[in-house]
């Protein structure tokens, strides 16, 4: 599970033991090799800031961190290096979609009470990032045959180790089609749900389901949700069901 740290307790670990790492490898390396792979080292535990901006800063800082504290002379090239591992990491085309939301350990514990699978259904992780959603969904469905999909090569590579027992695929989640899946689940970005869910409808075939968590699909009754600790909730969405949902009958019950 990836570490969640206070902020700036992600930048102070990144840049000290990126320190330690360049200190180390200069004893058998050439001093510019050191140099990259310490950065590729901070550009990876970058991912342990809980936002985009502070991981550029965890990324760029630790160059400048070591020109403050006099450990290296980094020549002005060595600036844009940082900012190519980055986009290596966030391709430019995943940024309209979630760069990376992990999802809590036990978030999906409760979704096999609302959205039931038949043992061996299809999962997709859509955008699995470094696997914390297919680790949730295989403690939720231990039946079933989980899939990842993800744009960024580098997460994509990370995930599979972390994850052997799934099929994790790199590329576009709206470009890879839905139909073969039993359970489609997403960690998006608000403006993401409603194509997903046209998406969803368009190729899913009825009684499928869509799950999402945190944000829900905008002006859709789901057909159940949960709520975690905190303000996050899982979203739940099935396809082509005629019956009434139990949140559209639990509203029908009120108004009666």
């Amino acid at each position: 599970m990836l570490l969640h740290l206070p902020w700036p307790l992600p930048a102070v670990l990144a840049w000290s033991s990126g320190w330690l790492l360049l200190l180390l490898l200069q004893r058998v390396l050439p001093p510019l090799w050191a140099l990259v792979l310490a950065m590729l080292w901070c550009t990876l535990v970058s991912l342990l800031g809980d936002n985009l901006w502070r991981r550029v800063l965890i990324v760029l800082g630790f160059p400048l961190s070591l020109v403050l504290t006099g450990m290296a002379s980094v020549p002005q090239w060595v600036w844009l290096l940082p900012l190519g591992l980055l986009l290596a990491v966030y391709p430019l085309h995943a940024w309209r979609d979630a760069p990376l939301f992990p999802t809590p350990t036990d978030a999906l514990n409760r979704l096999p009470d609302h959205a039931w699978l038949e043992p061996e259904a299809e999962v997709l992780d859509a955008g699995c990032g470094l696997g914390d959603g297919l680790l949730a969904l295989r403690q939720a469905y231990p039946l079933a045959r989980w899939h990842g999909l993800e744009w960024s090569r580098p997460l994509r590579w990370l995930c599979a180790r972390r994850c052997p027992w799934a099929q994790v695929r790199q590329g576009d989640i709206w470009q890879e089609p839905w139909g073969r899946y039993a359970l489609v689940y997403l960690f998006q970005r608000p403006e993401s749900m409603a194509r997903a869910w046209a998406k969803a409808q368009a190729e899913m075939a009825p009684g499928a389901w869509l799950v999402s968590l945190e944000f829900a699909v905008p002006d859709v009754p789901p057909y159940a949700h949960y709520q975690l600790e905190g303000e996050r909730a899982v979203w739940v969405y099935r396809m082509g069901d005629r019956l009434e949902s139990p949140v559209q009958q639990s509203a029908l019950n009120v108004e009666h």
